[in-house]
């Protein structure tokens, strides 16, 4: 959380910490479930087209009744969107909205 809070990238984050960056990501979402926001902002907008960002957003908002990340990229096309943007943007949607 501290790496994050001083806006350290998410990918060096992981490497510090000899992780995969899916790994680092599972420990975030832990993180965010446990009711702890985090602002993950500066990274999204670094790797990650806005338009991207508010479609996969929207989706978790809008038209999805689970957070579920595979039943996410089956309806948002897994062929549009990688498992790493969804779940990228399925954390900040979590850390913004329910918590």
């Amino acid at each position: 959380k501290q790496a994050i809070d001083r806006k350290v990238a998410l990918d060096d984050i992981a490497e510090a910490k000899g992780m995969h960056f899916l790994d680092l990501l599972s420990e975030i979402d832990a993180i965010v479930y446990s009711g702890t926001k985090l602002n993950i902002d500066y990274f999204l907008e670094e790797v990650m087209d806005h338009e991207v960002i508010d479609e996969i957003f929207d989706y978790f908002k809008n038209e999805s009744e689970s957070d579920d990340v595979e039943t996410a990229l089956r309806e948002l096309g897994e062929n549009d969107y990688t498992e790493e943007e969804v779940r990228l943007v399925r954390i900040k949607f979590l850390s913004d909205i329910s918590n």
